[in-house]
């Protein structure tokens, strides 16, 4: 056992006595095991036992990370993992052997680092007792040299709301890796969020043995097992990962009577580490937040906006009696400097990194809106209700009155548009202060803010409460999640989001029932962003467009 993997166990076994989260560590290759293995390997393999594929995460300029998991009833068992620049694994670049077991549900990640820059790579998995074989997988390092980086951008895949067909054109596309922002899976029971397909086990998830099973199931799909096998990812959580509306001491689909959060969220994280495992932080296993190095073009900068530092969500109707809305009560909490969404820890850490970003281009991906979504109250208060389409019109003609500085307006109709509210406090708009903050040292960088998490796609200007623009931020829209359109129709969608460009300042674009993911192809010039959508998640058979396009 090597001094890395011997120290990696030591971290571990010491968080678990201590009883913080534990996540799987990655084994680390810093350089060949053996150089004995390619001969030991039998020539008959056969493909089976690795049921839920091949994958690999965080690519850069020099490492990358392999994984896969073995389907078996041993207690453990011996892996070999080999990765080539060719299919028939004749060039071998690193190769070695490693062990799996119970403990992480016979999962295993290879992070192997000290690689070439620009390699295209393959790499397998094999038991050599059993004469087994993994698929083979497609994987990448950048580089310096690198002129132009393609990324796909993808947010909240509900295996119960229909295919994941996005998926499938995500693998069908030219982009070098995957971004993925959140909610992999959802911890919903059968019959609850979907009803498409049958979610595994059948009742919400909890314990340790549901999370596993629930990954399995997703792992097993073939549209996303198939995108896993061609393409890298980097991803990040967002609540579904553990549950809905999490934060760091609680959640909004957590009950007493299921147990304490805390062991939930270590079970849930636990999982996560050994299904989708990202580059090691040595000193805090439960830290998600790291900057990735992809050529001298993009500072890939991922964010936990959700899970480790983040204060409870504010909500609307704490401040709501019969006597009205408190307003000031409001204000003086929403406004608060201490409020924190990225924890103290994670905020300086991200102030320092864009402090030395380098790079081009700094490419932020996180999970929730971080654009100024100020709707009118009037608005939000009639959501839901008879009166909603009536009052939206309203609105629509009083703020387009507005911008052609209409004489007549009164005070009062004025007022109908410009009493503006954050219309969701689980994204930035919650945490005021500390969004003004960070917005504070994008200045002078070329920042572009990834988003997912509301199921629609949408383009915001970033700007500071003194007005000064300082980036963009472009949201993606769900795998298979359901958007505004399971609540106003398609057609109700298409007038929402016209309307609501004209009545949120910030906002440029939105789609608000479509189904699709984001291309973004940078270069030292530009980023280009293509938004894509399939026509259909409830057939195999599907066609992808593109129906708008952002160049930066």
């Amino acid at each position: 056992m090597s001094n890395n993997i011997k120290r990696r166990n030591f971290l571990r076994n010491s968080l678990l006595a201590a009883g913080g989260i534990v996540l799987a560590p990655n084994f680390i290759s810093c350089s060949d095991s053996t150089d004995k293995l390619s001969s030991l390997i039998p020539k008959d393999l056969t493909n089976k036992n690795f049921n839920q594929g091949v994958a690999s995460f965080d690519p850069t300029n020099s490492q990358v990370i392999i994984w896969t998991r073995y389907n078996t009833d041993k207690s453990s068992v011996k892996i070999v993992w080999q990765l080539a620049k060719d299919t028939d694994f004749k060039d071998i670049v690193r190769q070695g052997e490693v062990t799996t077991d119970t403990t992480r549900d016979y999962t295993l990640a290879i992070e192997i680092k000290d690689l070439d820059e620009n390699l295209k790579l393959f790499y397998r998995f094999v038991n050599i007792d059993d004469k087994t074989s993994s698929p083979i997988g497609e994987t990448l390092t950048f580089g310096n040299n690198t002129s132009e980086v393609k990324l796909a951008v993808a947010s909240c895949s509900n295996y119960a709301a229909g295919y994941f067909n996005v998926y499938e054109a995500i693998k069908n596309s030219d982009a070098d890796a995957v971004v993925h922002l959140g909610d992999y899976i959802y911890e919903y029971g059968e019959g609850t969020y979907g009803t498409f397909r049958n979610p595994e086990p059948a009742g919400e998830i909890i314990s340790l043995d549901d999370y596993r099973t629930r990954y399995r199931q997703y792992r097993s799909e073939d549209q996303l097992k198939e995108l896993h096998q061609k393409k890298p990812f980097i991803c990040v959580w967002d609540d579904h990962e553990v549950t809905n509306d999490a934060y760091k001491d609680g959640a909004e689909n957590h009950q007493a009577d299921e147990g304490d959060y805390q062991i939930r969220k270590q079970n849930a994280l636990q999982v996560y580490s050994e299904y989708l495992p990202n580059t090691t932080n040595l000193s805090d296993s439960s830290i998600i937040y790291r900057t990735l190095k992809l050529g001298s073009l993009v500072d890939l900068i991922m964010l936990d906006t959700r899970v480790v530092g983040r204060d409870k969500q504010l909500d609307y109707a704490t401040y709501t009696s019969a006597a009205g809305f408190d307003t000031a009560s409001f204000q003086a909490d929403w406004l608060n400097p201490s409020r924190t969404i990225l924890g103290q820890q994670q905020k300086d850490w991200l102030k320092n990194e864009m402090s030395n970003a380098s790079s081009q281009w700094q490419i932020i991906g996180q999970q929730v809106l971080m654009g100024k979504m100020y709707i009118p109250a009037e608005l939000l208060s009639a959501f839901g209700s008879s009166s909603f389409a009536t009052v939206l019109g309203e609105l629509v003609q009083i703020k387009a009155r507005l911008l052609q500085n209409d004489p007549t307006l009164t005070d009062a109709e004025k007022a109908r548009v410009t009493n503006v509210i954050p219309y969701n406090l689980d994204a930035w708009d919650g945490y005021f202060a500390e969004r003004e903050e960070i917005l504070s040292t994008f200045k002078d960088k070329k920042v572009i803010v990834l988003a997912g998490d509301t199921h629609n796609a949408w383009q915001t200007d970033l700007i500071t409460a003194t007005g000064e623009k300082v980036g963009i931020e472009v949201a993606t829209s769900s795998v298979s999640s359901p958007g505004f359109e399971s609540f106003v129709g398609v057609e109700g969608a298409a007038q929402l989001g016209t309307a609501l460009k004209l009545l949120i300042d910030d906002l440029k674009f939105s789609n608000l029932s479509d189904r699709g993911y984001m291309k973004l192809t940078v270069n030292a010039g530009a980023v280009k962003t293509d938004w894509n959508y399939v026509d259909t998640i409830t057939e195999k058979t599907f066609t992808t467009t593109t129906k708008n396009t952002l160049t930066i």
